[in-house]
């Protein structure tokens, strides 16, 4: 038995869409790129031939993983969630109690997380200490540089 990983719509959207661009896009240029290097002759040294059975393996392997993950995803729509506390799909305001900065937060599902984006994975550290919490809670969250503490400023779904 699988277990359901949760995923945003916006998560699953750019899964679909990723699948969708390889077996589009990616794979008929692969295909046309390994049919013009045979047409070079000699396959044991023909470097082109060979960069291009590469990239088609790593095309044919992504598939197979997305495929795979779309399997077994939970889509949530955070858009039909509403409320104060934090749950999967929130969008969350906090602020540094240390430093004051503050930041926002999606926590979103493993598949889809990008720290550089603000996407949290649900499975995160500071996405742990923040489900569940409210407006004005604070939390406590052990990163690799020491104990940070954060105040929730808001929660949105959308």
């Amino acid at each position: 038995m699988t277990t359901k990983v949760p995923i945003t719509l916006a998560g699953f959207a750019q899964l679909q869409e990723e699948i969708k661009t390889l077996k589009t896009v990616e794979r008929p240029a692969i295909i046309q790129a390994i049919a013009e290097a045979r047409e070079h002759g000699d396959l044991s040294e023909n470097a082109e031939y060979h960069a291009a059975r590469e990239r088609q393996s790593f095309i044919e392997g992504r598939i197979i993983e997305l495929e795979d993950k779309v399997s077994r995803v939970d889509v949530i729509d955070p858009a039909k969630m509403e409320g104060e506390v934090v749950k999967f799909g929130a969008t969350v305001q906090v602020v540094d109690e240390d430093t004051e900065t503050e930041h926002t937060y999606q926590i979103v599902g493993e598949y889809e997380s990008d720290y550089e984006q603000g996407k949290l994975a649900f499975t995160a550290p500071l996405s742990r200490a923040l489900i569940g919490k409210s407006v004005g809670d604070a939390v406590e969250v052990k990163t690799p540089k020491g104990e940070k503490s954060y105040e929730i400023l808001k929660v949105v779904y959308k």
